[in-house]
C-alpha cells in the first residue's frame, strides 16, 4: 500500500497523533493537506508530551520527509516556533520540512476577527479555536489571501494584504476594534521570508514523484469527518475539506494515486465546542470518559464532551471517505464501566436511520445497544486474544455493525501500548 489517506471518523481529536507517528515509522514522506494551528496532535514519548500543531508528527522520525500541503493555513511565527521547540530536543528539520507555496498564510487580523466573532454576545458561535482558521479559509475563498510563495515576493505580499484589509475594515470597526496599518502587518514578513523562504516551493510535484517511484506515503489531515465544511455538521464545521477527499485537493496528487484510507475513531465519542451531539453524556459515565482520557483539548486546553461510541455516525463516515479499515483509539478508557453503549442508529419523525442524519436535531432519537463492561487493565496487552472476552465481543460487535475492518487498536497513550491487528505497511 504505497500511499495511504488517514482521517478522523469522528468529530476530530480521535488520537490520530499516535497512529500517525506509528505509521510514520514505515513510511518515506507524511503530507499534511488541511487544517492549520486548530490541529493539536499529543504524542507521549517515553515519559515526554510532545504537542504538534502544524508540523507532521513523522518529523520524530529521521527517516521521513514531512510535507505541508496546499491545503493548509499556516501561521508562520507558529511554525517556527515549533521548528524551533523541535530542534531544541535536537531533533533535525530543517532538511525533512517542505511548505507548499500555495499553502495561506494566517496573518493577525484574521486571529483578531476569529477572536472578536467568538467574543460577541448573540448570534450564533462555532466554538472555534479562535487562531484565525476559519478567516484565512475566507480570504483564499475570496481570492484575497496571501500564500507562503507570497514571502518569496514582499512587494505581492504587501498589495494582498492591503486589499484583505480594505475588506476586513468595515467588520473590525462594526466590532469597535482598531484597525491596523499596513506597515505593521508587512513587518515581520521579511525576518519571516528568511527563515522559512528556504523551505517553501511547488510541493505538488514531489509527492506525485514519491508515488510514482513506489515509496510509502502518508497522507493526514486535521479535525474529523464530522466537522468537514461539507460533509459535517454545518454550520458546526471546521473551514476546510476534512475527510479523505481533502487528500487530493490539499495535497495536489490525483485519487488514482490513493491505495488505502484508514479511518480512525475512538472507543467512545467526544466533541469540542457547539453543534448537535446525540450520544453525549452528562452523568458519571461521561465524567469517567473525559477523565480517564484526559478529554480536554491540546491547542486550547478546553474541556471536550463525551458521550458514547456512535457506531451510525461511523457508518456515514465510510460513506463519505470510502473507509477501507478503522483505527480504533483509547480501548482502555473503557476499562471499569459496568455497561457500555453504542448508538446503532436513529429515530426521526421520518422513521429510522441507520447512518447519522445532518439536518435537523428535533425529535432525533438515538437507537442503543448496550454491552457488559469490564474491569481488566488492558494496557499490557499486546496481541488481540490477550484482551478480555467481552472487550473482543465489543469490537467484533464494531465490525459487524459498521462492516469496517479494525486493523490497529490502541490500548494506552504510548507508542507500545498498540495492538496490531493488521499491518498496513510491509517491511
Amino acid at each position: 500500500m504505497p500511499a495511504i489517506v488517514v482521517v478522523g471518523a469522528q468529530w476530530g481529536d480521535e488520537g490520530k497523533g499516535k497512529i500517525v507517528d506509528l505509521l510514520s515509522e514505515k513510511v518515506d514522506a507524511v503530507v499534511r493537506y488541511a487544517g492549520g494551528p486548530n490541529a493539536g496532535h499529543t504524542l507521549v514519548v517515553g515519559d515526554e508530551r510532545l504537542v504538534f500543531r502544524l508540523v507532521p508528527s513523522g518529523i520524530l522520525h529521521p527517516h521521513t520527509e514531512c510535507l505541508l500541503g496546499s491545503g493548509m493555513v499556516i501561521n508562520a511565527e507558529a511554525l517556527l516556533g515549533e521548528i524551533g521547540e523541535l530542534e531544541g530536543r535536537n531533533i533535525e528539520v530543517r532538511d525533512r520540512l517542505r511548505i507548499s507555496d500555495r499553502a495561506h498564510l494566517i496573518l493577525p487580523y484574521h486571529i483578531t476577527i476569529d477572536g472578536l466573532r467568538e467574543s460577541k454576545t448573540g448570534g450564533t458561535k462555532i466554538g472555534t479555536t479562535k487562531r484565525g482558521i476559519g478567516p484565512c479559509y475566507e480570504d483564499k475563498i475570496g481570492r484575497r489571501g496571501v500564500r507562503m510563495g507570497d514571502l518569496l515576493n514582499l512587494d505581492a505580499a504587501r498589495h494582498r494584504i492591503e486589499e484583505a484589509i480594505e475588506f476586513w475594515t468595515p467588520q473590525l470597526i462594526a466590532m469597535n476594534h482598531e484597525v491596523p496599518s499596513l506597515d505593521s502587518l508587512c513587518a515581520p514578513l521579511d525576518a519571516l521570508a528568511k527563515e522559512l523562504g528556504p523551505l517553501i516551493g511547488d510541493t505538488a510535484p514531489r509527492i506525485d514523484s514519491l508515488v510514482l517511484a513506489g515509496k510509502k506515503l502518508m497522507l493526514e489531515g486535521a479535525q474529523g469527518t464530522m466537522l468537514d465544511i461539507d460533509h459535517g455538521t454545518y454550520p458546526f464545521v471546521t473551514s476546510s475539506s476534512a475527510i479523505a477527499g481533502g487528500a487530493c485537493t490539499g495535497s495536489g496528487i490525483g485519487p488514482s494515486r490513493i491505495d488505502h484510507v484508514l479511518g480512525i475513531t475512538k472507543a467512545y465519542t467526544t466533541r469540542v465546542g457547539e453543534g448537535p451531539f446525540p450520544t453525549e453524556l452528562n452523568d458519571a459515565n461521561g465524567e469517567h470518559l473525559r477523565n480517564k482520557g484526559h478529554e480536554f483539548g491540546s491547542v486550547t486546553g478546553r474541556p471536550r464532551r463525551a458521550g458514547w461510541l456512535d457506531l451510525a455516525a461511523l457508518r456515514y463516515a465510510r460513506q463519505v471517505n470510502g473507509l477501507d479499515s478503522i483505527a480504533l483509539t483509547k480501548l482502555d478508557v473503557m476499562s471499569g464501566l459496568d455497561t457500555i453503549k453504542t448508538c446503532v442508529g436513529y429515530d426521526t419523525p421520518q422513521g429510522r436511520r441507520d447512518t447519522m442524519p445532518l439536518g435537523s436535531q428535533d425529535g432525533l432519537t438515538p437507537i442503543y445497544e448496550e454491552h457488559p463492561g469490564w474491569q481488566e487493565d488492558i494496557s499490557g496487552c499486546r496481541e488481540y486474544e490477550a484482551l478480555p472476552a467481552t472487550t473482543r465481543r465489543y469490537l467484533e460487535f464494531v465490525t459487524e455493525t459498521t462492516g469496517l475492518r479494525i486493523d490497529l487498536v490502541s490500548v494506552g497513550p504510548r507508542r507500545r501500548e498498540t495492538i496490531v491487528v493488521r499491518e498496513l505497511f510491509a517491511g
